[in-house]
């Protein structure tokens, strides 16, 4: 009996910090978003955001308090020398909340650090054959989504990504829709769905579409999608998320179950801002 009751006391003391914890979150993200946004982050939104404009005033409403959170929440960390400033907070924290827009969202909570570098990265990894032969192998990379606590990123890459809102790339995007795919565990390309009755749907849609690409990328055929996202599920939710965002009217012409999926995932229908 004693027992019981010190489990029925140690389960309510946790759910009574998690409302706490809840609660206090709740009203400091109510602070942060009610200051006035700066004037000089408007001014980076238009310098650096043309997409920004396009947006519905409400939508563009929601996206100033949730870039106010995001930069009061995440640490910028300038590597190689790059010293971290507004522009590059406000430019990055825009594309990355630009995910979050209508939707119930913890704003990235295994999200700690964004780790900013001046322009690509070259990586090597070590590489063993079937002969137990080591050979490193350089990559060049515009950026890398870390299950636990990351977000690595060209700040050259970026920028361009913001400026040109229309080709289909955008490694801010591509990063941060690994970061929705990752709260719920490994990369899969399978995010948490709203309902549970969602992934029926998802699964069909998205299995066929990425096989579809992996075809494509094998016979070097034309594809709205990068070839990249033929790498594995999680890449090809990375890729199709950058089009749906930038290339919206071509991906619901050419690929609408894959446009209507995404669409409500996302709870937007960006179709209408252009």
């Amino acid at each position: 009996m004693l027992a019981m009751f010190c489990i029925i006391l140690v389960s309510a003391s946790a759910i009574c910090w998690i409302m706490s914890h809840t609660w206090r979150t709740n009203l400091r993200r109510a602070k942060i978003t009610h200051q006035p946004f700066p004037h000089a982050w408007r001014a980076i939104l238009k310098h650096r955001m043309p997409f920004f404009r396009a947006l519905p005033a409400d939508l563009q409403l929601q996206l100033k308090k949730h870039i106010q959170i995001f930069i009061a929440e995440k640490r910028f960390i300038g590597c190689d020398g790059l010293t971290i400033d507004d522009d590059i907070r406000v430019t990055v924290a825009a594309q990355a909340c630009l995910l979050l827009l209508n939707r119930k969202t913890d704003y990235y909570p295994h999200l700690k650090e964004i780790l900013i570098y001046p322009s690509v990265l070259i990586v090597s990894n070590e590489q063993h054959d079937h002969n137990g032969l080591v050979s490193q192998q350089r990559r060049v990379l515009s950026g890398e989504s870390w299950q636990f606590g990351k977000v690595v990123l060209s700040w050259q890459t970026a920028k361009e990504g913001a400026a040109i809102p229309d080709d289909g790339s955008n490694v801010v995007i591509h990063e941060f829709a690994h970061q929705l795919d990752q709260e719920g565990g490994q990369a899969n390309g399978a995010p948490v769905l709203t309902h549970s009755q969602d992934y029926a749907s998802w699964s069909t849609v998205m299995m066929q579409e990425y096989q579809q690409l992996v075809t494509a990328s094998q016979s070097q055929q034309h594809s709205l999608f990068s070839y990249y996202g033929a790498t594995n599920p999680a890449e090809f939710f990375a890729v199709i998320s950058e089009v749906f965002f930038e290339q919206p009217q071509t991906l619901k012409a050419y690929h609408r179950a894959l446009y209507d999926e995404l669409s409500s995932f996302y709870q937007l229908d960006p179709v209408n801002w252009y």
